[in-house]
């Protein structure tokens, strides 16, 4: 039930048909009895910019979702950016604070780390492999750096991406070893595919399978099913593993407590979700 109380948390992006946060946000919030919603709002590249702003002259927005095409542009439009969305250029969450400046956050590697950790991977001085350094693989191995890993690989199948994030990670988290130019899972504790391959029928392996070694830690970031082949593949040789949507769920209680709300778990979410992840 919306009420005149009721405090808004816009989730902004262009088209909207896909979004599925209401269908994650809205029963919580009903559950937990919280008086707030989660608003889808479509609004294409051209006006964003003036429609952030004026999101926030409302009194009762809590904050904004913000998701593709806007994840990018909206990094010019803030006041105050943390060192992640600093190092992968793009913002997925702002608040308003009480001087009124707009700050921004970056959530999805954070979800990724909340993840992997809580199935009992260290992350602490690990050698990590990134595979695809685009907004999600810059995300991931940004909270990578932060989490303490001792060294990143970075690759993509356009080397100057993979080049340009290993040297913003250089300039952020000097003490993490970052290479470029292989995809080689050899001698890594965590892989990660950060990729879209796995979205299609008959896309190629992401990562030369044969070569990750049983008992390291895979991560996936694709949704469209639970179990992609390349999870299967790496299921098969013995490894620990995290689905795309953990990712997903991971996140939105860090989404939560930056706007101000109280804490919750990604298992409560789950249990309350109108959504099939």
């Amino acid at each position: 039930m919306i009420r005149g109380t009721t405090e808004l948390v816009a989730h902004i992006g262009y088209p909207t048909h896909t979004f599925k946060s209401p269908l994650i946000y809205n029963p919580y919030f009903e559950q937990a009895r919280i008086d707030a919603v989660v608003v889808p709002m479509s609004c294409e590249a051209e006006p964003y910019p003036a429609f952030l702003k004026s999101v926030f002259t409302l009194t009762n927005v809590r904050g904004a979702i913000i998701t593709m095409p806007h994840k990018v542009s909206t990094v010019g439009l803030l006041d105050e950016l943390t060192t992640a969305v600093k190092l992968a250029g793009s913002c997925n969450a702002v608040r308003r604070a009480p001087d009124g400046r707009l700050q921004g956050d970056l959530f999805d590697g954070e979800g990724f780390v909340r993840g992997v950790r809580r199935r009992g991977c260290r992350l602490e001085g690990v050698r990590a492999l990134v595979v695809g350094c685009g907004g999600v693989g810059s995300a991931i191995a940004a909270s990578l750096a932060a989490a303490g890993v001792g060294a990143l690989t970075l690759f993509d199948s356009h080397a100057d991406s993979a080049r340009a994030l290993a040297q913003r990670l250089t300039l952020y988290y000097p003490r993490v070893e970052a290479n470029t130019g292989s995809n080689d899972p050899a001698g890594h504790g965590l892989v990660v595919n950060a990729t879209p391959l796995g979205m299609k029928e008959g896309d190629p392996m992401p990562i030369d399978v044969e070569r990750i070694a049983p008992g390291t830690f895979v991560g996936e970031a694709v949704l469209k099913e639970e179990m992609t082949p390349f999870l299967r593949a790496v299921q098969a040789r013995g490894c620990r593993y995290q689905v795309g949507a953990d990712m997903l769920f991971e996140q939105i209680p860090a989404y939560l407590e930056f706007f101000g709300f109280a804490a919750t778990t990604a298992e409560a979410l789950r249990s309350v979700a109108r959504v099939a992840y």
